[in-house]
């Protein structure tokens, strides 16, 4: 058994296809812990990525958004008392826009921007006809080790690029079973649709096939790295978005990259980086043909940035129930 008090960073995931994605990526799987807290219903796995000893946990099957987030981020620092570091790592709507070349695979980082936190919730305050979203809340920034070892990881892949799906094809050569839910979809199934496009359910077919539905895209060019890395404000609350006139809208008025449902829940209580493949467009037309992938790279390029951090350095920081309840 494994002593829970050797684990310092802490890895929450919503989704069972996030959880396979991040156990695949463990260097080393340990032994279930040998003890949690009495009250902990949380299903944990437990191992090494690099040097680091990481404890995993997903929400419990069929839950979602802020609440059970934070339920299992209590339970674990309940039983994992010497976690220094949060990560939430798993699948987002992603939201394109001129400035931001966002597509299906692509991976999106919180990051602050002008002082504020990399995660809004939005869904926070009055609801008004017209007005869906009339009052935001900024929440907490996460630990500014992981936002040094972002930036260093961003200037490594910006001087060398990137080996992401290089890693990911190597989790297929050693567990092929995976191959088929996990690998990379062709290109063509990476549609975005104009925002007046509402997706019909009768007719799954129409809006494939008709390119006067599409927003018209280049691919992206051999030089390029394929999938880009996004950093900046991910949009956080308990109702899916589905609606590509209120995804622009957020994306004009705060510069939104992403939607999920969890970390509004987590980064006042378990401060955290948010790290979200894309896997849709926050749009009526979801399908989860990409999620599968979308949870890989997500789970492979953290892995990466905490391969950048040394051990001595999470070490020295103060657990994250210490800095909570302080």
């Amino acid at each position: 058994m494994s002593d829970p008090a050797w684990y310092t960073v802490g890895w929450i995931c919503a989704l069972p296809v996030e959880y396979i994605a991040a156990q695949e990526f463990l260097d080393e799987e340990h032994d279930k812990p040998s003890f949690v807290s009495p009250n902990d219903t949380n299903d944990y796995t437990l191992g090494k990525m690099g040097e680091h000893n990481v404890v995993i946990a997903v929400l419990p099957d069929g839950e979602y958004g802020t609440a059970s987030a934070a339920s299992v981020a209590t339970n674990m620092l309940n039983s994992f008392h010497n976690i220094r570091i949060g990560l939430m790592v798993g699948i987002g709507g992603g939201v394109p826009s001129e400035s931001h070349d966002i597509r299906l695979g692509d991976v999106v980082v919180s990051a602050p921007r002008g002082g504020e936190s990399g995660v809004f919730q939005y869904d926070f305050g009055k609801s008004i006809q017209d007005q869906s979203f009339q009052h935001t809340r900024f929440l907490n920034q996460p630990p500014a080790i992981l936002r040094a070892a972002m930036a260093g990881l961003r200037t490594q892949y910006e001087r060398k690029g990137h080996q992401l799906e290089g890693a990911i094809n190597g989790i297929f050569g050693k567990n092929m079973r995976l191959r088929r839910k996990y690998k990379r979809p062709e290109p063509i199934t990476d549609r975005l649709f104009l925002p007046e496009v509402i997706h019909h359910q009768a007719d799954c077919a129409m809006c494939a096939v008709d390119p006067s539905m599409l927003v018209l895209r280049s691919e992206r060019a051999d030089d390029e790295d394929n999938p880009v890395i996004h950093y900046g404000l991910i949009a956080s609350g308990n109702q899916l978005m589905k609606d590509a006139l209120i995804r622009d809208r957020l994306a004009a008025e705060k510069d939104v990259l992403c939607f999920e449902m969890e970390a509004a829940g987590l980064m006042n209580t378990f401060p955290c980086l948010v790290i979200r493949g894309i896997c849709d467009y926050s749009d009526s037309h979801k399908n989860k043909q990409w999620q599968g992938h979308a949870a890989m790279v997500a789970a492979a390029y953290t892995k990466d940035l905490l391969q950048r951090i040394p051990l001595n350095r999470i070490e020295a920081e103060e657990r994250i129930s210490a800095a909570v309840s302080g």
